[in-house]
C-alpha cells in the first residue's frame, strides 16, 4: 500500500482548489452504511456541507446497516447521475463491487471512515488511524491499570469490520507494550466479546449481558464511544462503580464531558467531520483531474489518546458529535 498521508495537510491544500462556479455541475451522492451512531449523523452532515459549499448538488442515503441495501443505495445513486460518491461502506469486501461498478460508470468513488479492499478501484480511502489511536489508549490504560489485573470487557461494533478490528488489536498493541515497558511483564484477560453496532442502545444490551456473565470485569473497553456510553448505563443499574471505562476512538462529546469529570478514562480522536469534509474535497480535485494516478491511496488524520489531561483541547460543548 502506498504510504498514507497527513489529512490536514491535504485539506490544506485543497480548500482553496476549487470554487462554487467551477463545481456548479457536481452531483455529489454521499452514502453511509448507518445513521445509528452520532457520529456518522456528524460525518454525514460534514460532507454534505462541504459539497454544497462547493455548489454542488447533493444527495444521501443511509444504509440502516444492511449491505444489500447500501448495494442498492449506491446502485441507485449511480443511475441518477451522480459523478462524486463518498462512501462509506458496511463490509470492505461486500462494497467492491459496488464501488467498481461506480468507477466504471465515470463516477469518481472516494471511501471515508471504514475500510474497504484495497483492490477496490477508487480514488482514496480517508480515515482516522485506527490502529494509533487504539495503540496510544492502550498504552494509557497499562498506565492506568499499572501493577492491577485487567479483566476487560470488551464491546465491538459489527463482525467483520475492519475499523473495529484495528481498533481493539491497535488498543491490545499499546496495552502489552506499555505493560512491558512500564512492569517488565504483560498480561491481561479479556471475559467476553458483545457485539454492540456501534450504538448506544445496543451497547447498552451488550454490556449488560456481559456484565451478567463475569461480575468481576475491572475495565469496560469499547470500539466507539456510543457504545462505551450504553455501557456506563448498564454498570450504573448494576451498582459498579469501580470499573474503568474506556474506547478505542470517536471523541464524542458526551464521552469527552464525562472525562472532564474523571467519569470515563480516555477515548481515540477519530474528528468525522475532518475526514468527511477531507474526503470531499478529495473528490471535487478528482472530477478536476487533478489527483495523479500514483497519488497515495490512504489518507490518515492525526492519531491522539484524549484524556483528562488534554480533553479542553477538543471539547466543544456545542459540537455536533
Amino acid at each position: 500500500m502506498k504510504k498514507a498521508i497527513s489529512a490536514l495537510a491535504l485539506t490544506v491544500a485543497l480548500a482553496t482548489s476549487f470554487g462554487a462556479a467551477e463545481a456548479a455541475d457536481c452531483k455529489v451522492g454521499v452514502a453511509m452504511y448507518t445513521l445509528s451512531a452520532p457520529y456518522f449523523a456528524a460525518q454525514v452532515a460534514a460532507a454534505v456541507d462541504q459539497a454544497k459549499k462547493a455548489g454542488c448538488e447533493v444527495s444521501q442515503s443511509d444504509g440502516q446497516n444492511d449491505m444489500a441495501k447500501q448495494i442498492a443505495d449506491v446502485e441507485d445513486m449511480v443511475a441518477k447521475g451522480v459523478n462524486l460518491l463518498i462512501l462509506n461502506p458496511r463490509d470492505p469486501e461486500g462494497l467492491v463491487a459496488a464501488a467498481d461498478a461506480a468507477t466504471a460508470a465515470g463516477v469518481k468513488v472516494v471511501v471515508m471512515d471504514s475500510s474497504i479492499n484495497p483492490k477496490a478501484h477508487i480514488v482514496a480511502q480517508v480515515r482516522s488511524s485506527n490502529d494509533q489511536n487504539g495503540y496510544l489508549v492502550g498504552q494509557w490504560l497499562a498506565k492506568r491499570m499499572q501493577g492491577k489485573p485487567i479483566k476487560m470487557i470488551l464491546l465491538s461494533g459489527s463482525q467483520g469490520n475492519e475499523v473495529g478490528r484495528d481498533r481493539r488489536l491497535g488498543v491490545f498493541k499499546g496495552l502489552l507494550e506499555g505493560q512491558l515497558v512500564n512492569d517488565g511483564k504483560a498480561g491481561f484477560v479479556v471475559l467476553g466479546q458483545g457485539w454492540g453496532s456501534w450504538a448506544q442502545e445496543e451497547g447498552l444490551k451488550a454490556a449488560e449481558d456481559l456484565l451478567q456473565a463475569h461480575g468481576d470485569a475491572n475495565v469496560v473497553l469499547g470500539e466507539n464511544d456510543s457504545m462505551v456510553l450504553g455501557a456506563m448505563k448498564a454498570l450504573q443499574a448494576a451498582g459498579k462503580t469501580d470499573v474503568l471505562v474506556l474506547a478505542a476512538a470517536d471523541g464524542q462529546k458526551e464521552a469527552l464531558a464525562m472525562i472532564k469529570e474523571g467519569k470515563y478514562g480516555a477515548t481515540g480522536l477519530n474528528d468525522p467531520d475532518l475526514v468527511a469534509r477531507t474526503a470531499v474535497d478529495l473528490g471535487l480535485k478528482a472530477l478536476k483531474g487533478q489527483v495523479p494516478a500514483d497519488s497515495p491511496k490512504l489518507i490518515l488524520t492525526k492519531p491522539d489518546v484524549i484524556t483528562k489531561d488534554n480533553v479542553d483541547k477538543y471539547y466543544r460543548k456545542d459540537a455536533v458529535f
